[in-house]
């Protein structure tokens, strides 16, 4: 079995993490990274022992697959090259800025039979995996995404920076249409919200808050999900899960023990495996496109109360 010519393109913060990964997965043949940025470029290469190159183009035709690690704005020019020639691709998340972009881009996957994956690390998280075949009927979830301010990730608002990680696997864990959404935001360093609430109700009457800060002191990720009879609490930073059930009038505490993984490594090993075995990926672009469009929804509400 011959490995997968992958490339990287865009070797930033996340980009590097990604050619790391690459370099060390069997599956995977890193044969280039690709960023603007000559120095970056040729740093990763260096490090990662592969080709050094500062325009996409130059790859066109020439790998199985990608990594498109570039702000969000670039997303579609670059993905829809690949895609065209059926290059295999994740592309980070939001999968595009816009609906109408993520469609096109749906559209060329499916003409030319790439896997179109997205990445939604969160989806990969011990935690939730573990856990994930327990959550059946979701009522109330109650979600927290905080973090220090970081200047990467501000070309866009926190919603689509952070909260729509918890937006893609809401949606993944109540099957029901979404009824309603209200939400408020508010811009302190960027010209964006940089914190964010949503409170999103569903046709089934499952309820949902959601808050994401990037202005936070402290960083968190908890997931919090009460259903009947039972409460799950999920910290994905400590990728560590408490289970507390109610059963015969008493109430039952369980810490599960789970094997600390590297999501992103485990995510980019199963954008491999579904392009080996010919399958869907894990997370497909049709679900990042329904994440997106929620999230978009989400923004323009906060920019109507908070314009």
């Amino acid at each position: 079995m011959k490995p997968i010519k992958v490339a990287v393109i865009g070797v930033g913060h996340l980009g590097s993490i990604h050619a790391r990964i690459y370099s060390q997965l069997k599956l995977a043949q890193l044969v280039a990274v690709c960023d603007i940025q000559p120095d970056r470029a040729e740093k990763a290469a260096h490090q990662y022992r592969c080709q050094a190159v500062t325009d996409f183009t130059d790859l066109l035709g020439h790998l199985d697959a990608a990594s498109i690690c570039v702000p969000t704005q670039e997303h579609f020019l670059i993905a829809k090259e690949f895609l065209a020639r059926g290059t295999h691709l994740l592309v980070e998340k939001p999968i595009t800025r816009t609906v109408a972009e993520a469609d096109q881009l749906l559209e060329l996957a499916e003409k030319t039979q790439a896997v179109l994956q997205v990445g939604h690390v969160e989806r990969f998280n011990s935690a939730l995996r573990r856990v994930s075949d327990s959550l059946k009927d979701p009522r109330f979830i109650e979600v927290h995404r905080l973090a220090p301010f970081q200047p990467r990730g501000t070309e866009v608002g926190v919603v689509l920076d952070l909260m729509i990680h918890d937006i893609d696997i809401l949606l993944g864990l109540v099957k029901s249409p979404i009824h309603r959404i209200d939400a408020v935001g508010v811009k302190v360093l960027t010209p964006f919200e940089d914190i964010a609430n949503a409170r999103i109700t569903f046709a089934n009457h499952a309820v949902a808050n959601l808050t994401a800060s990037r202005i936070s002191k402290e960083a968190m990720r908890k997931f919090r999900i009460f259903q009947t009879d039972t409460y799950v609490s999920m910290d994905f930073l400590a990728q560590a899960v408490d289970i507390f059930r109610h059963h015969s009038g008493r109430i039952t505490h369980e810490a599960l023990s789970i094997p600390k993984e590297e999501p992103l490594k485990t995510e980019l090993n199963a954008f491999l495996e579904a392009i080996l075995h010919q399958r869907p990926p894990p997370v497909s672009g049709q679900e990042a496109r329904e994440a997106l469009a929620v999230a978009l929804q989400v923004t323009e509400q906060i920019h109507q109360n908070h314009p």
